[in-house]
């Protein structure tokens, strides 16, 4: 009884003495850890954190009783806990870092096409003709669509191509006695940057058993990038797409055109830096007010 008085005092003494920066600085903390819990939430990494929450409770629980063992224990735990979540949460870590990188305060960003431009939908429709020809045939593809994330390491490990996207060249690429056709096809700024490259697996072991080492290495890419991208089956000719550490399959050419529209054509306002948007938004509420 007496030690919940004194928490409760303790809490009362700091509601009584709290500044506006401790307001901010709460807020901020709160903001960190809903972000934290998004991201992990639906992430392989998910149940490790929830582990992690449980030893923070069980710590908690063994201070207010005074369990001196368990107490002991989980202190000697927290010293190379930090050590221990670097190398669990390798892969999310670097792709939340990448994730700010890309964040830009200005119009410095990688180019970008806009819906209004008509080398964007030729380009679209390009390689949705070339994925749908490839599907009637079962022809194996991979073909990734690099975004904020530069792959210049992945481009490396393939052959240069640097040439313009049609349908007859990613077909030949692709073709099952092409050198290049095992590898991966990378589309930088929309143009073929190389081709035969080679992909990160995913280390992810609850994947569908059907799902082959073209999907998994899709599946991999889209774990350690923000890159889309687009797998043909040979076995199937069922067409997927990859985005975020997660795959979806039964794509027919118009969903396929829909989804890189969404992806890689750069709207009006998206284009903006956020200011300006923030700008625009103020100028239309003080002109729908007038």
């Amino acid at each position: 009884m007496e030690g919940i008085m004194t928490f409760w005092s303790q809490i009362v003494y700091a509601i009584s003495n709290i500044r506006i920066l401790d307001i901010i600085d709460i807020l901020a903390v709160t903001y960190i850890i809903y972000i934290a819990i998004k991201y992990f939430r639906n992430s392989r990494s998910g149940q490790l954190v929830k582990g992690i929450i449980l030893l923070f409770v069980i710590y908690f629980l063994a201070h207010w009783f005074e369990l001196a063992t368990i107490k002991w224990l989980l202190l000697r735990l927290a010293d190379s806990i930090i050590i221990v979540a670097a190398i669990v949460f390798q892969p999310e870590l670097r792709r939340a870092l990448e994730n700010i990188g890309k964040k830009r305060l200005g119009n410095f960003g990688r180019q970008s096409l806009n819906d209004s431009d008509s080398s964007a939908v030729t380009f679209i429709n390009d390689i949705c003709k070339a994925v749908s020809n490839m599907q009637e045939r079962k022809i194996g593809a991979l073909i990734v669509f690099e975004r904020g994330t530069r792959l210049s390491e992945i481009i490396a490990t393939g052959t240069a191509i640097d040439a313009a996207v049609s349908p007859e060249l990613v077909q030949n690429i692709f073709y099952p006695k092409s050198p290049l056709h095992d590898g991966a096809m990378i589309i930088r700024d929309f143009r073929i940057a190389s081709a035969g490259c080679i992909l990160p697996l995913t280390a992810n072991n609850e994947l569908n058993s059907q799902l082959g080492t073209r999907h998994r290495a899709a599946i991999g890419m889209s774990e350690n990038s923000d890159a889309i991208v687009v797998v043909v089956s040979e076995e199937t000719g069922i067409i997927s797409v990859a985005k975020g550490g997660r795959i979806e399959r039964d794509y027919n050419p118009i969903s396929l055109r829909e989804e890189l529209s969404s992806f890689l054509i750069a709207s009006d306002s998206s284009d903006k830096p956020f200011y300006k948007n923030w700008f625009d938004k103020l100028q239309n509420a003080k002109k729908n007010k007038e």
